[in-house]
């Protein structure tokens, strides 16, 4: 296709790009894939610890290197799409990712591995944002919702199948196949993409050396202090002040550069401008603490307090892919009639609904209140997640989609990461907390102690009554940290005030804010 076709296609036209189910197609491959190997490998971990004879606080590397170098490597991808082209930036991210993954499965040793993950994450960080700014650009703004709804399946599905499919692999196969699996899909894409999609014009501008330093300086020093600070107890660490500090310096230098330079700027200004954007990466922030947040707790409280296997985890988990699934076909029909204003409100009711529903999670509960509290989220997340995607973009110049698309894939995991680190260490927190305070009430004479009154005289039925009040302060701890993600989903909603009013089906005319 010829640039002057591509720059057709780049502004929305919908007979400009004839290979769009294809390029879809294609594009999407690789998102999920990426998607995907956000969680897959952590079921793995074990294996590969055993494997590799390496420690615990080693083995953490191996997921940190990954999450640091795609958080630093994502903001980079908007302006390497504008120097190269965007075709260019996609091809070389799918054939990085897709080699450093053989290089994972081949690994020997636990630097090889630490390695190939952190390229891994250099070459992945630019298929989400990029798959997100091509479906924009190949799709005409009546259709953006549809584009949306395609794209967030790939984002939301890989992290909640990521966890089954990698036990499966595991449990029957090798860990090594939770990396190997990738290639395959990776040439397909890579093919799809080579054949089928457009390059987009060049936007050259100098490369700001000062803010992508700083910027990537903060995010890494910030990411490091999450995934570090558990081990390290937080602040009680010399470590964690550290990282802290380098951050909170390098963000401060950042928004200065940022905000006084007149050279060309890694990070436009201009992007913050847009009120509906700005509000978007808010909501998308929230949605990130509060899905990743929870799938990052199920498994845990599934396996370990239930005593559920990976695979069963995997089944009870699956229909909040399906909610997902649901609201995208849903909300299709809904945006043409529909203020968007009113679907995310709705989803945001829903996602709130489904929390409230599993603070009420008991040890003795059958699988009925996780499938349904899932497949309700799902549905939930979806209806926000859709409109959501599609509107913060409606009145952005297509000029800024990549730096956009790349600064809300950003925010999105770093929305993750801090509801990750967050609800992990309130579990623990808590669960001690509630040990001590149920502790308490554990005296002789209590019905408990009565039932239990043979093996309370032994070192065995003190063990097995200490551990009956661990798994009860466990699972408080889990369903206060559902509350807090419910409070947080309610207090996201009058947010929706601040977006632009109108029918993602009508399209929105983007305004350009030079």
């Amino acid at each position: 296709m010829s640039v002057a076709a591509a720059a057709t296609a780049r502004d929305g036209d919908p007979h400009a790009a004839p290979h769009r189910v294809l390029i879809t197609a294609s594009v999407m491959l690789a998102s999920i894939m990426q998607a995907l190997d956000n969680t897959i490998a952590n079921v793995a971990l074990p294996r590969i610890q055993g494997s590799l004879s390496a420690t615990q606080d080693q083995m953490a590397w191996v997921l940190t290197s990954y999450i640091i170098a795609a958080a630093i490597m994502t903001p980079l991808s908007g302006w390497l799409a504008g120097q190269v082209g965007r075709k260019r930036v996609f091809l070389f991210s799918i054939v990085g990712f897709t080699v450093s993954s053989a290089l994972c499965g081949l690994a020997q040793s636990l630097p090889q591995i630490v390695i190939a993950r952190l390229f891994q994450g250099l070459c992945g960080a630019a298929l989400i944002p990029m798959s997100q700014a091509v479906l924009l650009d190949i799709y005409p703004p009546a259709q953006h919702a549809r584009a949306m709804a395609i794209w967030i399946m790939g984002v939301t599905i890989g992290p909640i199948l990521g966890p089954a499919l990698g036990g499966w692999l595991t449990e029957n196969y090798n860990w090594r196949w939770v990396f190997y699996i990738n290639v395959p899909f990776g040439i397909l894409s890579f093919l799809g993409i080579l054949s089928f999609m457009p390059e987009t014009l060049l936007r050259k501008s100098r490369f700001d050396f000062f803010g992508f330093a700083t910027l990537s300086l903060a995010i890494g020093a910030f990411q490091l202090m999450l995934d570090r600070g558990q081990l390290r107890d937080w602040f009680n660490a010399t470590e964690i002040w550290i990282e802290a500090s380098v951050a909170g310096v390098a963000l401060y230098l950042f928004i200065v550069h940022m905000l006084t330079s007149s050279k060309p700027q890694f990070v436009s200004p201009v992007l913050f401008k847009d009120r509906n954007f700005v509000t978007g990466n808010i909501f998308i922030f929230t949605i990130g603490v509060v899905l990743f947040a929870t799938l990052a707790l199920l498994p845990s409280m599934l396996q370990d307090l239930l005593g559920y296997p990976v695979v069963l985890t995997g089944l009870v988990t699956a229909p909040r892919g399906i909610g997902t699934l649901a609201a995208m076909l849903i909300v299709g029909r809904l945006m043409g009639k529909l203020d968007s204003r009113i679907v995310i409100i709705a989803g945001f009711g829903i996602t709130a609904w489904s929390l409230w529903n599993m603070t009420g999670f008991y040890l003795q509960m059958n699988t009925a209140p996780i499938v349904w509290s899932g497949l309700a989220q799902g549905l939930g997340t979806g209806f926000v997640y859709v409109p959501l995607a599609a509107v913060t973009f409606a009145t952005l110049s297509p000029r800024f989609r990549n730096e956009g698309t790349a600064l809300f894939s950003l925010i999105r995991n770093l929305g993750s990461s801090i509801g990750i680190s967050v609800v992990e260490a309130l579990l623990t927190r808590n669960t001690q907390a509630m040990h001590s305070s149920l502790a308490e009430h554990v005296t002789p004479y209590g019905d408990f102690m009565h039932l239990q009154s043979a093996t309370t005289a032994t070192a065995q039925g003190l063990a097995m009554l200490d551990q009956a009040v661990t798994r009860q302060a466990a699972m408080i701890a889990y369903n206060d940290d559902f509350k807090l993600m419910m409070l947080l989903t309610l207090g996201a909603i009058p947010l929706v005030a601040l977006l632009r009013s109108g029918s993602l089906r009508k399209g929105v005319e983007p305004v350009v804010i030079e």
